[in-house]
């Protein structure tokens, strides 16, 4: 159905984002004018111990907790990532030092666009905690897309962030997290131009007191362009 629907799409020249969970989203809050596909292929195969084929549509914080469970180590950094199976393989999603491609195995199509499945693979042994502080802010009730920028090679973004004296920091409706400085919330009422401002002022402030220029990783969807990166570069999905 999901491919049927990317067909359908480009058969008609109509613009499409598929999404998963909406980690890592920026809408405009003029919306989007094109067709926003939900990825719904949830399900997971053991193929053999400690491997696993997945759709792209499962939490991916749900395998981490499942390898965890059934005592393979590997992917309890996913536990902390509030996103799509796909969505972590197309980012290469990471947390607390660790990346999803070393876990990665193969995609079941010859498109990097269309991901319906992804094969992982994990390794027997103990594992240690996997709660993040994506789900510690989840918990708390702030409410916010994910990681904001991408960490500089050898550093954490949020490290500079809040030794930039920013955490807690305020544009409108649109706030840096207390609990983690890569995460800005929605306190309510903010807008995206709210956060972009904020997103400004934090590359800004950063690079000022520190001379290094984060790069987002959140993605910014425009009404008319779809999907940017950075906001300077516009691709499909």
């Amino acid at each position: 159905m999901l491919l049927a629907c990317c067909r359908y799409c480009c058969e008609h020249s109509i613009r499409f984002l598929i999404v998963g969970k909406g980690s890592n989203c920026l809408f405009d809050d003029n919306g989007f004018d094109g067709c926003v596909i939900l990825n719904r292929i949830e399900f997971i195969e053991r193929i053999e111990p400690g491997v696993y084929r997945v759709g792209s549509g499962y939490p991916f914080n749900r395998l981490g907790l499942q390898c965890c469970n059934e005592g393979f180590s590997g992917l309890e950094f996913a536990g902390g990532i509030p996103g799509t199976v796909g969505g972590a393989a197309y980012m290469n999603a990471g947390a607390n030092g660790q990346i999803v491609l070393p876990r990665y195995e193969r995609l079941s199509s010859s498109s990097c666009r269309y991901i319906p499945s992804e094969t992982f693979s994990v390794s027997e042994g103990a594992t240690t905690g996997v709660l993040g502080k994506a789900e510690i802010i989840s918990a708390s009730g702030e409410r916010s897309a994910g990681s904001v920028f991408q960490n500089p090679s050898g550093f954490s973004a949020a490290e500079f962030i809040e030794k930039a004296g920013l955490k807690g920091f305020r544009r409108g409706g649109a706030k840096v997290s207390e609990i983690h400085a890569n995460f800005f919330i929605n306190c309510g009422s903010a807008t995206s131009t709210d956060m972009l401002e904020l997103i400004n002022l934090v590359k800004v402030k950063v690079n000022s007191k520190f001379g290094i220029e984060l790069k987002e990783e959140v993605k910014y969807v425009s009404a008319c362009n779809g999907l940017i990166s950075n906001r300077n570069d516009s691709f499909s999905v």
